[in-house]
This record gives C-alpha cells, sequence and structure tokens, in this order.
C-alpha cells in the first residue's frame, strides 16, 4: 500500500496522519485522508480543489507538477510526502 506521510510544519496547526493507502492516484489518496480530517484539507488544496501554491508533493521522491488534477498514478510502494513550500533568502 502507497503510504502518505505530511511534514511536520503542518503538524503545528493540526494533527497530520500517516496513512496507507489503496488508492490507485493522488487525488483518491488525498480524497481518502480528507475524508476523515476535513480541517487538512483547507490547508493542503484551495477552494477550487487545486494544491495551493504553498504546498508541494513529492511522489517516491518526484515532485508533482500537476497541480489541479492531481492524477499522478500510485504505485502499491509509492511514498508521497506533502509539505508546504518554503521561502526566503
Amino acid at each position: 500500500m502507497a503510504t502518505i506521510v505530511f511534514t511536520q510544519q503542518l503538524a503545528r496547526f493540526l494533527p497530520v496522519p500517516q496513512l496507507a493507502t489503496a488508492a490507485a492516484t493522488l487525488r483518491a489518496a488525498l480524497d481518502e485522508v480528507f475524508a476523515d480530517n476535513a480541517r487538512l484539507q483547507g490547508y493542503v488544496l484551495d477552494d477550487q480543489g487545486r494544491l495551493r501554491a504553498n504546498v508541494v508533493i513529492f511522489i517516491d521522491g518526484r515532485r508533482t507538477r500537476e497541480r489541479v488534477r492531481l492524477d499522478d498514478p500510485l504505485r502499491p510502494d509509492s511514498t508521497v510526502h506533502i509539505l508546504q513550500a518554503l521561502s526566503g533568502g
């Protein structure tokens, strides 16, 4: 099963679960997470259901590029890291 891991930066605001999922796509996995934690959805997705500008997702070490459909495929052994993008100098 794929593993979904949230960064600890989000833990400052609310509980962040680590989840094992059989979902075939990133969107399906996120829907599964948000079904149990609606508040978390507001930190990750905007009101249009798109990935927020300050959030990045890596699947198996590769940054996702698709921020609207979030239809990246997941393998059964995938690891998905969801984190807030940091900026500054």
